[in-house]
């Protein structure tokens, strides 16, 4: 599973600012909206120790990370929805990724182009053009369905109309309890809410210019995952130490929000990180790899990466019982070394 991350927010909050610390870029980050017009996207390799020492254990040749996407989408103002802005242009960039991290600015400065100096009051104008597109969605998928007699999207329209009924109450769709094929159903229809959201929040480098933000910030993080960050402060000191554990809590971040782990493989040719969602059956694993290892599973040898890493090779491991043979229907679990067999 790719992981794809849009960065989003009102416009002049930092986010691509942001982006640029993130993906190692240099994009325009000036100070007037709509700076950002078409996204801007970077794939970055997600940073995972485990793997190089897997690598260096294995002695492959070559390393592959697994990858992460940033998109740089243009701020968002109030009336998206109804066109503001170029505003759907900017909600359909939205549709396209997997995760939400919306940037809020927690900081004054009257430099900055902005009409307000509240995270919470920006994170509820943001979450209203988001609710909107969808409660536009939704009604057109109503529409859709009183005039076409297809039956097998008739068996949703109860979910739509549950849907709706959050919406209007104004709430975000992920808020909502849902099981994996209404879930998967719901995804597929492009709708903003149900995506995953983490908050985070650009403070003052100047620690105590925050106070004034630690009540608004407090009530943010009971609703959503926040993670406090001055990006001026990384930005201005270009300290690539900040820049590495930032981008690994914002990975860490997203792959939890996606319920998302890794597995590995280790071969001669090369050691390679997989990102699947977490209780993946081992055949599910098997076609993330190859369709013909799908087609073709027979088993799968697993060893947990503490073995692997204490007995330091698969023969060492075998020898001392700690080499797992497992069918389809085994859980992958985080760190897993696997080994497929299959036959075509």
């Amino acid at each position: 599973m790719s992981l794809k991350c849009g960065i989003i927010g009102l416009p002049n909050v930092g986010k691509s600012t942001l982006f640029n610390i993130l993906t190692n870029s240099n994009i325009d980050a000036l100070n007037y909206p709509f700076c950002t017009i078409k996204p801007n996207i970077s794939i970055v390799p997600i940073p995972d120790e485990r793997l190089f020492i897997l690598n260096k254990l294995g002695k492959s040749k070559k390393i592959i990370q697994s990858i992460i996407t940033f998109v740089d989408i243009a701020g968002l103002i109030k009336g998206a929805s109804k066109g503001e802005g170029l505003g759907n242009q900017f909600l359909y960039n939205i549709a396209e990724v997997d995760a939400i991290i919306h940037v809020v600015r927690a900081f004054y400065d009257k430099k900055i182009l902005n009409l307000s100096f509240n995270p919470i009051k920006d994170v509820d104008i943001i979450n209203n053009e988001l609710i909107q597109f969808d409660i536009n969605l939704l009604n057109k998928l109503i529409n859709t369905l009183s005039k076409k007699s297809n039956k097998n999207l008739k068996n949703w329209g109860y979910l739509f109309f549950i849907c709706l009924k959050h919406l209007k109450n104004g709430k975000l769709l992920n808020n909502l309890s849902f099981n994996l094929t209404e879930l998967k159903f719901l995804k597929n229809l492009k709708l903003l809410t149900i995506k995953p959201m983490m908050i985070i929040t650009n403070i003052n480098e100047n620690i105590s210019s925050n106070d004034i933000f630690v009540k608004e910030i407090d009530l943010l993080s009971r609703k959503y995952l926040v993670i406090k960050i001055c990006v001026k402060s990384i930005l201005n000191n270009n300290q690539l130490l900040d820049q590495n554990n930032y981008l690994k809590k914002i990975i860490i971040s997203s792959f939890n929000l996606l319920n998302l782990h890794v597995f590995y493989t280790v071969g001669k040719k090369e050691t390679r990180s997989w990102s699947i969602s977490k209780g993946t059956k081992a055949l599910d694993a098997a076609k993330k790899i190859h369709s013909d290892i799908y087609r073709g599973f027979i088993r799968a040898k697993i060893i947990h990466y503490k073995d692997y890493i204490f007995y330091k090779s698969e023969i060492k491991a075998k020898l001392a019982g700690k080499v797992q043979i497992e069918g389809k229907e085994y859980i992958v679990q985080d760190g897993d070394i696997v080994n497929f067999l299959f036959k075509i």
